[in-house]
């Protein structure tokens, strides 16, 4: 079976095939296909992930080849594709996640009129994924790359009547051209000095280069990631991102597009192993998003831009984990698939409150919505325990193994993880009092309702796996397992015994509530937001979501556009001027030698008769002299 992994592309693709080219006679039932599909591939990729579990750790990869891609001189690609031990868990993540997502839809895009092309982006977003962390070269990796970023583009923008849609679409695609840049180069020094962009043959010979190329590598692939995963400085994108569906926030948002990165950098792990400045590139790119996340999410209104801002932070959180280097694949990977789980609740629970709320998506105007939609609280309430690290949630398990790991890398860099699990406690317990506690600050019209049950099964589902996957935690299996793609763990101890430091974090973590309750919950929040006049720097910054936009206007938007029209001067005035200019001259030249042809015989027999007399008055001048 485990050289099938191609068909769990395969099955997908052809649904968004089918989707796409049958036309509105399949609109009654394209949903149901689509559908199909993610789950058709999530039972396989289980049956293989079974098949794995029973064999010996050494025999935990199998590569597929279905024959030469590219064969250019001593370039060599085979369509190659790898099931082992991480790729097993994206499968079983995306396409189990996916699937739920695609049941969730089909209750949120019900009253869609272009609800079947919507599910054919959904089932094209997931091969592509699945093509992405299936890949056994950089190069088909690159493929579900792009093709990822098409997805997000196509999903971002699904309601392109909005303007605001359409260009946050634009945005996304763009940025994640400018990460893409950075993913190319970094094939291209594959295969300059390795001869391949096998991703195998890399790691295995990162040794035999210098220290320079193998920091320059890391970088490069750094560099790709930080677009994917919105992580700084390539963060912009992601809320803004938020104009897509809500189901789309919560596949590419929470469990699939946005952690591309932290798995490009934990498949690469040699790499960055042969590199601690690379490493160190990553720690601080972590560290910076997961604060500048958490910030941003203590001043959104918007449910989902918090969400998204909160997304940032976890990821930061996972991109801190893989550049601990051995010591924190297994913790990247591991909060990676929690996060995947309480996340997609959260966000898919963030559209189940919008949809009892005529799509309102500001917290404002919320308030005790627990009594009005009791199981999108309670499934949304166990996404909250687990995101902030309540005592045998998994996000317990897995964000206290990142902070450990931190401390033990270096004393600041575990306080700056520290940091920022006090703050997620405090944002998103200002989430559910604004949303589900105090009073009702809901508009007239509005009258909030429990979600049909093919929205409220998935958020159910969600909600179990975010209570009890911190079970891959016991007997560090998360760590075995994975220990034949990411090499063995190596843990160094932490200036505090480990009971101490838990200890610690539930405290800062209790703090954090209790400062959000005193805030939130002991008043009520104001109807509308106040002016940026009337409150803090902190909150005005964290609004302008850092002035991130603004950076990017000030550094690169409007240097382009001067830039682009200097050049357009200068292409219509110089290189125009001298090409149309110097046709003009010889126009108006020929125009005044035109000006003799009169075409009357006599003028052109006076014109002979007059040379004449010249040549023989100049010969009778010769001769006289």
């Amino acid at each position: 079976m485990l050289d099938l992994s191609w068909l769990l592309i395969a099955i997908p693709l052809a649904g968004a095939a089918l989707l796409l080219t049958w036309g509105k006679e399949s609109d009654a039932f394209g949903h149901l296909i689509a559908t199909a599909c993610s789950a058709a591939s999530f039972v396989l990729g289980a049956i293989m992930f079974v098949e794995l579990l029973g064999r010996d750790a050494g025999d935990r990869s199998v590569t597929t080849s279905l024959g030469t891609w590219i064969d250019a001189g001593h370039f060599h690609v085979d369509f190659a594709f790898t099931f082992d031990t991480l790729s097993s868990l994206f499968v079983l993540l995306i396409t189990g996640v996916g699937t739920l997502i695609h049941v969730y839809s089909i209750g949120y895009m019900a009253h869609d009129e272009r609800r079947r092309r919507f599910f054919a982006y959904l089932n094209l977003f997931i091969a592509a994924m699945l093509c992405l962390v299936l890949a056994a070269d950089y190069l088909v990796l690159f493929l579900g790359w792009e093709g990822v970023g098409l997805a997000s583009y196509l999903l971002i923008g699904f309601w392109q009547h909005k303007p605001s849609a359409a260009a946050a679409a634009k945005k996304a695609f763009v940025i994640n051209r400018v990460g893409d840049l950075g993913m190319a180069l970094a094939i291209m020094t594959c295969f300059a000095w390795f001869g391949t962009s096998s991703i195998a043959v890399v790691n295995d010979q990162i040794d035999t280069v210098s220290g320079t190329v193998a920091t320059a590598l890391g970088l490069l692939l750094l560099w790709g990631a930080c677009g994917k995963s919105a992580q700084f400085p390539l963060q912009a994108w992601l809320l803004d991102a938020m104009e897509g569906p809500t189901p789309v926030s919560a596949l590419i948002h929470a469990a699939t597009m946005v952690t591309a990165g932290v798995y490009l950098v934990v498949r690469s792990h040699d790499v960055f192993d042969a590199s601690p400045t690379a490493r160190g590139f990553v720690i601080a790119v972590g560290l910076i998003t997961l604060l500048a996340g958490a910030w941003i999410g203590c001043t959104k209104d918007d449910i989902k831009k918090s969400l998204a801002g909160s997304t940032m932070s976890q990821i930061g959180y996972m991109m801190l984990a893989a550049g601990l280097g051995p010591a924190g694949y297994a913790f990247a990977i591991f909060h990676l698939l929690t996060h995947g789980f309480f996340k997609a609740n959260m966000f898919l629970g963030a559209g189940s409150v919008m949809h009892g709320m005529n799509d309102d998506v500001d917290m404002r105007r919320y308030g005790a919505l627990r009594s009005a939609m009791p199981i999108t609280f309670y499934t949304f309430g166990i996404g909250y325990l687990a995101i902030i690290g309540f005592p045998g949630t998994s996000g317990f398990f897995s964000k206290d193994k990142i902070i450990e790991a931190a401390l033990a890398h270096n004393v600041w860099v575990g306080i700056g993880a520290l940091v920022g699990a006090g703050v997620t406690a405090f944002y998103m317990t200002r989430m559910m009092l604004m949303t589900f506690f105090g009073e009702k600050r809901w508009r007239e019209q509005v009258h909030p309702h429990e979600s049909p049950s093919v929205m409220t099964t998935p958020l159910i589902v969600l909600a179990a796996l975010s209570l009890f996957a911190g079970v891959m935690a016991l007997g560090s299996w998360i760590e075995e397992w994975l220990e034949p793609a990411t090499g063995h763990a190596v843990h160094h101890d932490p200036p505090l015994p480990i009971i101490v430091i838990t200890l610690i974090v539930l405290l800062v973590v209790a703090a954090g509530v209790a400062l959000a309750w005193l805030a939130y919950g002991r008043q009520q929040p104001a109807a509308e937001a106040p002016a940026d006049s009337e409150v803090s720097f902190f909150t005005r910054a964290g609004r302008a979501e850092l002035y991130g936009n603004a950076i990017n206007d000030a550094l690169v938007v409007r240097p382009v556009t001067h830039l682009t029209r200097a050049l357009v001067w200068g292409d219509g005035k110089i290189i125009d001027g001298l090409v149309t200019g110097s046709a003009d001259r010889i126009g108006e030249i020929s125009g005044e030698l035109r000006k003799p042809q009169t075409g009357f015989v006599r003028s052109y027999a006076l014109m002979v008769l007059g040379g004449a007399l010249v040549v023989l008055l100049g010969l009778l001048a010769v001769t006289l002299a």
